[in-house]
C-alpha cells in the first residue's frame, strides 16, 4: 500500500513538472516583426490584460491564460500565433490550446529573444 502511493506520488509531481515546464515540441518560435500574417491566422494574446500589447495597428485577441477555459469558444477556426509573457504560461496555454482542438503554428514570448 505504501509502495503504491509513493509511486502514484512521483507520477503525480512528474505530470506536474512536466506539464508546467517541458516545453511543447514542432511548433516555432517566431517574433512579431518576422511574422507573416495571412487572413486565416489569429494573434492571440494570452498574458493578462495590464500586461497586453496596447499598438492599435495590430490584430489580435486578448484572452489571458487564466479565461481560456471560458472564452474559448470565442476563438475563430484557422491558425493560431500565440503570444504569452512567460514559458509557463506558453506552456500551460499550448497545451490546453492543443487539447482543445485548435491549431497552433508559431509562438512569442515577450523579452525573450527566439533561437535563429
Amino acid at each position: 500500500m505504501i509502495l503504491a502511493l509513493l509511486i502514484f506520488s512521483i507520477l503525480a509531481v512528474f505530470w506536474f513538472l512536466y506539464t508546467r515546464h517541458y516545453p511543447v515540441k514542432n511548433i516555432p518560435c517566431i517574433k512579431n516583426e518576422h511574422f507573416i500574417r495571412d487572413d486565416d491566422t489569429i494573434l492571440l494574446d494570452i498574458r493578462d490584460y495590464n500586461d497586453s500589447r496596447s499598438d492599435s495597428d495590430k490584430i489580435s485577441m486578448n484572452i489571458p491564460y487564466a479565461y481560456l477555459r471560458r472564452f474559448k469558444s470565442e476563438i475563430a477556426d484557422g491558425n493560431i500565433h500565440v503570444i504569452a509573457a512567460d514559458k509557463l504560461e506558453l506552456n500551460l496555454g499550448l497545451r490546453f490550446l492543443m487539447r482543445k482542438g485548435f491549431n497552433i503554428t508559431s509562438y512569442e514570448i515577450i523579452d525573450c529573444p527566439c533561437k535563429e
